[in-house]
């Protein structure tokens, strides 16, 4: 049992040139809690699948506090129960942090929660710093997760798919929710399994997803200089495979649209007053626009911030269109999936119902 290529491309209405999807960090701003965040992604989730988006995905972080996705798993649990089409996943699930059969049982379960609109998108990093890594780990030796990435990949997709070989250690290992109730007396087959992304920001996965004929998305928001050349890897090294006959690719991207130029040049520079503090160790809430407009950039921290700024799409609906049009000229990525980064939930809630005005995304 394999996910088919249709569940991968996911639907999409309106007059986007290509899909427009969600990816969500669940951010907390100075002055609100998780829950306030939370209540958000709700609310973001449901605007996105009332305006036809194509899929909404959730990162995993760790031990930063302005980012309330540590555990995607649960937040899509959540999402799946005030949803009712748009595709749920993980932008991603960090594999080196966990043990696979862990992730194909919360997946496997999230698919009985949500049958038919369930992603598995899978990273490498360890979505934090080295010392929290060793301890989400239990180990010191970090590269050896990395290092290991493509066997433990083979291993999760064995449980999702129930199919070790005779004689393996895992032969009678089963994930449940999954194929192997099928096989039990009255079982049933569930017409699916949830599919497998690979995530990256460099050529690493890129090459691995074109190898396995797996769809593959790329961290553009954080490393945009990689992506043309990531594709074109991925591209060049696509197999095909049961999953996909041509390669499938998504990237990441930055945007945030408000009601005029202004606020959403203040805006930003919130945000990338608060990826400075994470960049120099001292990461927070998410910083309001007034103290980023007080704080006194240093030539460095100023240079960072306009150098991030740099790719982050944001203005007017129009300018967000036009530069989110661009960008899908230039990289021929199949589809994008915008990450909205704001002290304020109302904000980013209201930078997706402007992105979805200004590429006519009907209503449901």
């Amino acid at each position: 049992m394999t996910a088919t290529a249709d569940e991968i491309r996911g639907t999409t209405h309106g007059s986007a040139p290509t899909p427009l999807s969600v990816l969500d960090l669940v951010t907390v701003g100075a002055g609100r809690t998780a829950t306030d965040a939370l209540r958000t992604s709700v609310e973001i989730a449901k605007l996105a699948e009332s305006r036809r988006f194509n899929r909404y995905w959730v990162a995993e972080h760790h031990s930063m506090p302005g980012v309330a996705s540590s555990s995607p798993a649960v937040i899509l649990a959540h999402l799946a129960a005030h949803t009712t089409r748009i595709r749920l996943g993980s932008g991603g699930v960090m594999l080196p942090n966990h043990a696979p059969l862990v992730i194909a049982e919360q997946f496997g379960t999230l698919e009985a929660m949500a049958p038919g609109r369930v992603d598995l998108g899978l990273g490498r990093a360890p979505g934090t710093d080295g010392a929290t890594a060793a301890a989400l780990r239990r180990t010191d030796r970090l590269n050896e997760g990395a290092d290991d990435f493509p066997q433990q990949l083979a291993e999760l997709i064995r449980f999702l798919d129930d199919d070790f070989p005779d004689g393996h250690r895992y032969r009678r290992i089963h994930a449940v929710p999954g194929p192997v109730q099928a096989t039990s007396p009255g079982g049933v087959q569930s017409p699916h399994r949830p599919p497998v992304w690979l995530l990256g920001s460099s050529g690493f996965s890129a090459r691995l997803a074109g190898a396995l004929g797996l769809p593959f998305a790329f961290a553009h928001h954080f490393s945009a200089q990689n992506t043309v050349p990531a594709l074109d890897l991925y591209r060049e090294s696509f197999q095909p495979s049961a999953v996909l006959d041509e390669p499938y690719a998504l990237i990441g991207v930055s945007a945030l649209a408000t009601d005029d130029e202004k606020e959403a040049r203040r805006q930003v520079l919130a945000a990338a007053l608060n990826m400075v503090r994470l960049r120099t160790g001292r990461p927070g809430l998410v910083p309001t626009p007034e103290e980023a407009e007080a704080y006194e950039f240093s030539p460095m921290e100023r240079e960072f911030v306009d150098s991030w700024n740099a790719n982050v799409i944001h203005g007017t609906a129009d300018e967000v269109r036009s530069g989110l049009d661009d960008l899908h000229k230039r990289t021929g990525a199949d589809e994008l999936m915008i990450t909205a980064n704001a002290h304020s939930g109302d904000v980013r809630l209201r930078s997706y119902e402007l992105i979805a005005d200004a590429y006519g995304l009907p209503a449901a």
